[in-house]
C-alpha cells in the first residue's frame, strides 16, 4: 500500500516528536531542546537531544536520528506503514484507501481482525500459564535449579501448563470456540471433533512474542527428561517459526547496550543468558535459522554472532546459518560463528566458565569469512591438486550468495590463494565478470560538456552509441535502488538516513522506500511500480527508470561511491552554514567527522 506523501507530511505535523519519544524516554528540558538517556545504546549521561522546533531527534553517542515516525519504526521494531496507521488512529486521522479492490480491503481487514483476535486468545493463556506457575511449587523450584530468578521469569512471562487433559476449559467458557484450535492451544481429534485436550501439558511455558509484544504462540519444555523434550506452537495465521526469533522483543534494548545479537538454539539458553547480563540473546524456534530470521536480526543491529553446540548437529545449524547470512553480509555488517566444547550449550558453558569467559568466547568467534572457507575445505585433501579442485566447487555456491563488495572480492583472493591459482583464473573459470572501474571522487555524474572530464565509465564503447549519464548523484542511487532489489539491505542505517533526508522528490521518495523495505523485504521494479501508484512523486520514481539504458549495470559499488561523496558534500554544506552562524563548536564537529569519515552530527 502507498500512502500519499501529503499525508504523511500531515500526520507528522499533529505528531509531536516531543510527546511521542517522551513516551519512552525520561525527557528532561536543556534550553530550546529536551535531552534524556539514549533508548537504542547504553549510557550513562544523556547524549540524546529531541528538538521541538526541528521536530527531530539525535544521539550523539550513538548517532540514531529521526522524526516521530521513525523514531517508532526503530524503538518497537514495526513496519512503516504500521506506524503510520497506528499514529493515524491516535491522532482521528483516516489514512487514504489504496487502489485495492473493496473485496481485497475487507479481506485484508477481516485477516487483520483475525490477528488480533488470535493474538488476544494466546495473551489470555500465557496470562493463565503465569498464574499456575505461581501456584505449583515444583515447577519454581524447576526453574531456580536451572538458576533463573523471579525477575527474569516475570520479564519474559515465564508460565506453567498444568498436568491435567483440558486446563484451558477453566480460562475459556467455550472451550469448543474454534479460535482454540487454531492459536494452537487445543488439539481436535481427527476423527471426532468433539475429542478436544490442551497441546501443552505439564510443561514449562516461554510466550513467544513478536516485535510489537504481542504473544503469538508458545513453546513448553518438560519438567523431566520426557520426549519430545520441546513442544512448539504449530503454524498459525500469526506464528511461523521459519520468520519468528524466541526473545527478540525482549532483547531489543540489550541488543543496543552489546551492540550486537547473539543466536541461540534454545529457550533456556535466552533467559540463562539474560539472567547473566547477556540480554541480547534470541534463539531459532526449533528450526534451522532462515533468510527471514536473519534479515529481521539485521533490521535491529549490524552485528550478529551465532552460538551452536560442538557437536555434528551444531555443525549443521551452523551451515545453514552461514547460508542464511551471506546474501545479507555486506561489508557493514558483521557475522560471526560461536562453537562451544562438544559438552556444553551456551546456557552449561555460562554456569561452568562464568560470563567473563563466555564474553571472550563471543569476542573470539570465527568470522563468518573464515568459516566459509573452513566449510569449503570439509573433507577436502589440500595438498593434492584434486582436494584443491574440490574446494574451489565448493566455494563457489557459497561465495556466489555474498552480495557484491570488498568483502566477496577479498574472498575470491583468498579462495583464489588456497586454490593455488591467481585471480584472474578463478574468475574465469567461475564465469565472472570483472566491473568496470568507476571514478566516484571527480562525481562521475557531471555534465560538463568536456569529454576528456568525463570518468572512464562514460566513454563511448567502440560500436556502440555514448551512454548519457545520470543528472546528478542522488538521482542516480535512487535508480539503483529502484532497480536492483537487494541494494537498500546492503546500506547501513547511516545511509538510510542520508538519502531519507534529501529534499523533495528524492528524500520523500527514499522514505517511501524505506517503509516499504520493512514491510515487504526486497522488491523487483515491477511491485514497486504497482506499490508507487497515487505516490505524489510517482511519476518522478518512473522517469527515472525509464530513462536507464536496457544494458546499464546497477552495482551496490557504485551506490556507495554515491553516498561517499554525497556525505562529504553533505559535511561542507553544513561547515559552511555553521561558520555563516558563527557556531565554531559545531564547524569543528563537523570537520572531525570530515576527516574521520564518519556521519554527521546534526545541525
Amino acid at each position: 500500500m502507498a500512502i500519499p506523501q501529503h499525508f504523511i507530511q500531515e500526520l507528522l505535523a499533529r505528531a509531536d516528536v516531543v510527546e511521542i519519544v517522551g513516551r519512552y524516554v525520561q525527557l528532561k528540558k536543556t534550553g530550546a531542546n529536551f535531552s534524556g538517556l539514549c533508548p537504542f545504546h547504553g549510557e550513562k549521561s544523556p547524549s540524546f537531544t529531541v528538538s521541538p522546533s526541528k521536530q527531530f531527534y539525535h544521539c550523539f553517542g550513538c548517532g540514531k536520528n529521526g522524526n516521530a515516525i521513525g523514531f517508532l519504526m526503530d524503538h518497537t521494531g514495526a513496519g512503516f506503514v504500521e506506524v503510520v496507521h497506528d499514529l493515524a488512529q491516535q491522532y482521528g486521522l483516516q489514512v487514504p484507501e489504496d487502489e485495492r479492490s473493496p473485496a481485497d480491503r475487507a479481506r485484508a481487514a477481516q485477516e487483520t481482525e483475525k490477528r488480533h483476535t488470535l493474538t488476544d486468545v494466546l495473551a489470555r493463556a500465557g496470562e493463565a500459564y503465569k498464574k499456575h506457575l505461581r501456584d505449583t511449587p515444583r515447577a519454581v523450584d524447576y526453574l531456580k535449579k536451572r538458576g533463573l530468578s523471579g525477575e527474569i521469569a516475570r520479564d519474559y512471562g515465564l508460565g506453567y501448563a498444568p498436568e491435567g487433559w483440558r486446563t484451558l476449559a477453566g480460562v475459556f467458557p467455550d472451550y469448543a470456540d474454534p479460535l482454540l484450535q487454531e492459536s494452537g492451544l487445543v488439539i481436535v481429534g481427527e476423527d471426532d471433533d468433539t475429542r478436544r485436550y490442551d497441546r501443552f501439558r505439564d510443561r514449562i511455558m516461554f510466550p513467544i512474542r513478536s516485535v510489537k509484544g504481542e504473544v503469538i504462540g508458545f513453546g513448553g519444555r518438560v519438567l523431566g527428561d520426557e520426549k519430545p523434550k520441546y513442544l512448539n506452537s504449530p503454524e498459525t495465521p500469526v506464528f511461523h517459526k521459519g520468520r519468528e526469533l524466541y526473545g527478540l522483543f525482549e532483547a531489543r534494548t540489550a541488543l543496543r547496550e552489546h551492540g550486537y545479537a547473539l543466536v541461540t538454539e534454545g529457550y533456556m539458553d535466552v533467559v540463562a543468558l539474560a539472567q547473566l547480563g547477556f540480554g541480547n540473546a534470541v534463539a531459532t524456534l526449533g528450526t534451522a535459522c532462515t533468510p527471514d530470521h536473519a534479515s529481521k536480526l539485521f533490521r535491529f543491529t549490524d552485528q550478529v554472532v551465532f552460538s551452536f553446540d560442538g557437536d555434528a548437529a551444531g555443525r549443521r545449524a551452523a551451515h545453514k546459518a552461514l547460508e542464511a547470512a551471506l546474501p545479507l553480509a555486506s561489508d557493514t555488517r558483521s557475522v560471526k560463528f560461536l562453537f562451544l566444547p562438544p559438552e556444553h550449550d551456551p546456557d552449561s558453558f555460562i554456569r561452568a566458565e562464568g560470563p567473563e569467559a563466555f564474553g571472550q568466547a563471543v569476542k573470539n568467534a570465527v568470522p563468518l569469512s573464515r568459516f566459509l572457507l573452513d566449510v569449503a575445505t570439509e573433507e577436502c585433501d589440500m595438498a593434492t591438486a584434486e582436494g584443491r579442485s574440490r574446494f574451489a566447487a565448493n566455494a563457489r555456491p557459497l561465495w556466489q550468495l555474498l552480495p557484491p563488495g570488498a568483502l566477496a572480492q577479498q574472498l575470491l583472493g583468498d579462495v583464489a590463494a588456497q586454490v593455488q591459482i591467481g585471480v584472474h583464473e578463478l574468475e574465469s573459470l567461475w564465469g565472472i565478470r570483472r566491473a568496470s572501474p568507476r571514478n566516484y571522487e571527480n562525481n562521475s555524474y557531471s555534465r560538463s560538456p568536456d569529454k576528456r572530464q568525463r570518468p572512464k565509465t562514460f566513454e563511448k564503447p567502440a560500436g556502440r552509441p555514448l551512454r548519457r549519464p545520470p543528472a546528478g548523484r542522488c538521482t542516480r542511487a535512487l535508480q539503483i535502488v529502484l532497480t536492483e532489489p537487494s541494494a537498500w539491505d546492503r546500506l547501513s542505517q547511516d545511509e538510510h538516513v542520508l538519502l531519507c533526508d534529501l529534499p523533495p522528490p528524492l528524500g520523500p521518495l527514499f522514505t517511501w522506500l524505506a517503509g516499504q523495505a520493512l514491510d515487504h523485504g526486497p522488491q523487483p521494479w515491477s511491485a514497486l511500480r504497482e506499490a508507487l501508484r497515487g505516490h505524489e512523486f510517482e511519476s518522478v520514481a518512473v522517469e527515472e527508470v525509464q530513462k536507464l539504458p536496457p544494458d546499464i549495470v546497477s552495482e551496490p559499488d557504485e551506490l556507495r561511491g554515491i553516498l561517499r561523496t554525497e556525505r562529504r558534500e553533505q559535511l561542507k554544506r553544513h561547515m559552511d552554514a555553521a561558520l555563516a552562524d558563527g557556531d565554531m563548536a559545531h564547524y569543528q564537529a563537523l570537520l572531525r567527522a570530515l576527516t574521520e569519515g564518519e556521519p554527521q552530527p546534526p545541525a
